[in-house]
């Protein structure tokens, strides 16, 4: 089974909530996401699980009350559920949020691309 890994990077931050600058960070993280399933691991971005259900829940802008009692909790709860977490690009509290909540999970943090490895294990049969 494939190892699932979290890309956490920037989404809002620095972005004076410019959508053309989100957009780009968001592309950023799924170029990423991208090299992770060409290196054999099944990449998870919490954008792609939280923003189509803040439309659905009723969000209308970013920051609104809907976005902020989702967006992260969704991306934590997702977190839960993944092996590790590669932290991209630049500053970003959001991003830092699920690197403290990966290791507080006992999640693998990977802090580049290039460091990307689980070792394998050898799974003995019970009798």
């Amino acid at each position: 089974m494939k190892k699932m890994i979290l890309v956490a990077g920037p989404y809002r931050s620095g972005t004076n909530d410019d959508p053309v600058k989100i957009a780009q960070n968001v592309q950023d993280m799924t170029d990423t996401a991208l090299a992770l399933l060409k290196k054999g691991y099944l990449p998870m971005l919490g954008e792609w699980v939280a923003l189509p259900l803040l439309e659905a829940a009723g969000s209308r802008e970013i920051g609104d009350a809907v976005f902020n009692q989702l967006f992260h909790p969704i991306a934590i709860d997702l977190l839960a559920h993944c092996d590790a977490v590669l932290r991209i690009g630049g500053p970003s509290p959001g991003a830092d949020e699920m690197v403290t909540q990966a290791r507080q999970f006992g999640k693998t943090v990977f802090t580049s691309l290039e460091t990307v490895h689980f070792e394998e294990t050898a799974v003995t049969p019970v009798s």
